[in-house]
């Protein structure tokens, strides 16, 4: 604790003074915990004050996206700004003081919506909401650079701020960061070894069916994507060694596709779904129009009636591991009844 000298019209009250105020604060800053800023602490003080309870005084460098942010203990406040990184921080036994919206939610996706109760919403990932977020006062915000780039300088003034590189592809990269940044390393080492275990398993369940060509279609108002391999649900699938037709066979995201390239949407089974935003069901009526047109009739997961309709929160807009671990049972109940 620093001390302002005062003037004293007496040298021995002076010395008196002073004294007296140097026992009491030392017996003061043994018998409180500091909840000051690190501003009010001496300037000569050379000892690590003692963690509080659930932290460690060690300061760690994490780097990321952005840079490198040193960090010290294990955080208690934690705001999260993507889908994703909510699965990650539940997976590992966190619940975030503050998130931003499912992409589908209301707020949060139906999987997940059990576990954030009391949890304060912040918008959309690709708007956080600034002052809100600064409210919960965090001790860790996890963010990403695709979707909040331009306002890392803002977040990082608030507390230390963590960002993933991409949200789409390899989640499990994510995973990784966040487990550090919440100095929680040998848990998400854990949880991911259990999941890679359950996919190896997986794997030898599904046998020669995982030579079935599984295609991945989205429908939007007025527009169809094909989803490649780098895709949330094409990177699953690749683990598993399921098979993929030609056309989505790329270490890519995605492609819009015409009618006229339909065929590039065969395989010998498709994963579909239709993504409505809005109350005019414009994506489904698409939908329909698609799979009306003689085109559609005349490939072979038409005429085999092995196109399926499937969860779009589960298959790609969740992002992280209870997803995965939900869409891994999903994919092997479906095959399971070939």
């Amino acid at each position: 604790m620093l001390f302002r000298r005062k003037k004293s019209m007496q040298f021995a009250l002076g010395a008196m003074l002073s004294a007296v105020l140097l026992v009491t604060g030392c017996g003061t800053s043994q018998n409180t915990t500091s909840g000051a800023p690190a501003t009010d602490k001496p300037a000569t003080q050379t000892t690590t004050p003692a963690p509080t309870s659930g932290t460690k005084s060690e300061v760690r460098k994490v780097k990321h996206a952005m840079g490198e942010t040193e960090m010290k203990g294990t955080p208690e406040r934690v705001v999260i700004l993507t889908s994703e990184g909510t699965e990650a921080l539940l997976a590992m036994g966190v619940k975030p003081v503050g998130a931003v919206k499912g992409g589908m939610g209301n707020p949060w996706h139906d999987h997940i919506k059990d576990k954030m109760e009391g949890v304060t919403e912040l918008g959309e990932e690709s708007q956080p909401n600034i002052e809100l977020i600064a409210s919960l006062q965090p001790d860790l915000i996890i963010g990403n650079k695709t979707r909040q780039e331009k306002v890392y300088a803002q977040l990082s003034s608030i507390a230390p701020t963590v960002f993933s590189e991409d949200i789409v592809g390899d989640w499990q990269i994510n995973f990784k960061l966040y487990a550090e940044a919440l100095n929680k390393q040998a848990e998400g080492d854990k949880i991911m070894a259990d999941f890679d275990k359950k996919v190896a398993d997986a794997k030898v369940k599904l046998g020669d069916k995982t030579k079935n060509k599984v295609s991945l279609a989205r429908f939007l108002p007025g527009k169809v994507r094909l989803y490649m391999k780098d895709t949330f649900a094409g990177v699953l699938l690749q683990d598993l060694g399921i098979a993929r037709p030609t056309a989505q066979d790329k270490d890519e995201f995605m492609q819009v596709i015409q009618k006229e390239q339909m065929a590039d949407m065969d395989g010998d089974v498709l994963f579909f779904w239709v993504s409505d935003y809005e109350a005019d069901k414009a994506a489904a009526k698409f939908k329909d129009e698609w799979m009306n047109d003689p085109l559609y009739k005349n490939l072979n997961v038409a005429k085999n009636d092995k196109a399926f309709e499937v969860n779009e929160v589960i298959w790609n807009v969740g992002g992280g591991i209870l997803s995965a671990e939900l869409l891994l049972e999903d994919i092997v109940k479906r095959f399971e009844t070939w």
